[in-house]
């Protein structure tokens, strides 16, 4: 007898359906499993097999033969235990093939029976709706991170008999047995928790370091932070998701697509509903970072997508560790190749790096500035050109004198720069609607001049910056993105030369310490 299981799986943070087709004959006794499997999808036969004994289920001396569907793409994972199980039992008459229709099933066994939880869980109840699915059979710890997808009943099961009970049962007697996981995503989003203990009042001074912070989280522009040891560069980093604004329920699916893959949501986290601010140590690999490995995963860079990648010590870090980061800053996303196929994973990420001058921290305070001009050079070089040229907001951090730590008074709160925040994010959104565009940052060369035009007068003044500061194409590009975010801060439709002023003092990287 012949039956056909629906299930998911996942390559790169995409998703895409197998047909487990199982096909039991009376003929030599055996259990053969094709498909073109990886080594989880081998071991299957046995937890299957195991489980379905400590199930009650005999199986009976027959050729089991199964098929994972289509059989050019590489299954990777655990999650075909519970399907091919289904399938199985649906082959030998436990359960009718009208109960199975439209319904998806993924999910791992213990040799004792129990549904254990997979990764990537969301993606595949997206494509499962895509697709026409009504129902997706989920293990019990992912059935709220299915639940999100709206349209479709998320049936979370504990054990594979649960799992036959429900099933076998006919369609008015399911929805009494196992009531389907339902979630209220807005409330999700409406009681999220702030960022505790983190906020701009606590740091006094660093004024034009605040400043630039308010642009790049306006515009979500990369942002490089230069100056001595205790200046406060790392605080503030620390304080940027506080005032950057909320991700859209969009962004959210984004983001929680890739956690999922990652099986970094649990039980109880259905979705990220807070922008992801990752602070790797310098000692972190090239692979960590990009992802990959021999069955690639995201990497620290994608789990940063829609959010905050924080550097720290920036040039501690191994140079082709930061020179991975190139071809994500640009095209915000990265491909991973091996020789069974090509992941692409999202790296939509706001850089925040942070560095001391030089070895001793002081430079360019000779008072107190021990190195050598080759220990600066040899320093600030590990921070290649293309890289610098890539960050659209550079600032000094200098040292802060006495007077402004022990100064009385009120700073300005997170909330009270977040508001700002929000209103230049405002006009972004109704700018950009319809396009793919979100924030100033995003802009493509070809859409630069028209969401950015330039006066006579302006365009003059750009003239004179771009040959007196020897700037390359896309550092001249990034200044108009930049001026576009300080004007949308000041509720300005049309790109003045003071915006433009602004925008070039964040250029530092094109001067004073790295000399062109």
């Amino acid at each position: 007898m012949f039956s056909t299981i629906t299930s998911g799986a996942i390559q790169g943070v995409t998703s895409y359906l197998i047909h487990v087709e199982v096909d039991t004959a009376q003929t030599l006794p055996g259990f053969d499993m094709v498909g073109l499997l990886g080594n989880e999808v081998k071991e299957s036969k046995e937890r299957v097999r195991v489980a379905l004994k400590n199930s009650g289920i005999k199986l009976p001396p027959l050729r089991i033969t199964v098929n994972l569907s289509p059989a050019n793409i590489r299954k990777e994972g655990s999650g075909f235990d519970l399907p091919i199980a289904i399938g199985i039992l649906a082959s030998l008459g436990y359960i009718k093939e009208e109960y199975i229709r439209n319904i998806l099933v993924i999910g791992e066994l213990g040799l004792d029976g129990m549904v254990k939880p997979i990764a990537g869980i969301l993606p595949i109840v997206l494509e499962a709706k895509k697709e026409g699915y009504t129902t997706c059979l989920v293990p019990k710890p992912n059935a709220m991170e299915g639940a999100v997808v709206e349209g479709i009943h998320i049936i979370g099961v504990s054990s594979l008999q649960e799992s036959m009970e429900y099933l076998m049962a006919g369609p008015t007697e399911k929805d009494k047995m196992i009531v389907p996981t339902k979630i209220n995503v807005q409330q999700l989003f409406q009681g999220k928790n702030e960022i505790q203990n983190l906020d701009f009042s606590h740091i006094n001074g660093q004024g034009l370091v605040k400043r630039a912070v308010e642009v790049a989280a306006a515009g979500f522009h990369h942002l490089l932070l230069i100056g001595p040891p205790g200046s406060g560069k790392t605080m503030i980093a620390k304080r940027i998701p506080t005032i950057l604004p909320p991700l859209s329920m969009e962004e959210s699916l984004e983001v929680s697509k890739i956690y999922s893959v990652s099986g970094l949501l649990n039980a109880k986290q259905a979705l990220i509903i807070q922008r992801p601010f990752l602070n790797p140590h310098h000692t972190i690999s090239e692979y960590a970072l990009a992802g990959g490995g021999s069955k690639p995963r995201p990497g620290v860079i994608s789990l940063a997508h829609r959010g905050v990648l924080f550097l720290d010590e920036l040039p501690e870090f191994k140079r082709n560790t930061i020179e991975i980061m190139r071809q994500p800053m640009e095209d915000k996303e990265i491909h991973i190749a091996r020789s069974y196929g090509t992941f692409q994973y999202p790296a939509n990420f706001q850089l925040i790096a942070a560095m001391n001058p030089c070895p001793c921290g002081y430079y360019p305070d000779l008072n107190r500035c021990n190195c050598t001009p080759f220990d600066i050079k040899r320093y600030l070089s590990r921070i290649s050109g293309p890289i610098l040229d890539r960050i659209d907001i550079c600032v000094e951090a200098p040292k802060l004198e006495m007077k402004e730590l022990t100064r009385e008074g009120v700073n300005e709160s997170s909330a009270q720069i977040r508001k700002r925040v929000m209103v230049a994010r405002k006009r972004q959104e109704e700018r950009y609607r319809g396009t793919r565009y979100q924030f100033n940052a995003e802009l493509g060369v070809g859409d630069i001049k028209k969401y950015c035009p330039i006066g006579s007068k302006e365009q003059n003044y750009l003239e004179q910056v771009f040959n007196s500061m020897n700037l390359s194409a896309r550092a001249y590009q990034k200044i108009i993105k930049v001026a576009r975010t300080i004007a949308d801060l000041e509720d300005c439709d049309q790109i003045l030369q003071i915006h433009l002023s602004e925008a070039v003092m964040y250029r530092i990287t094109d001067s004073k310490y790295w000399e062109r």
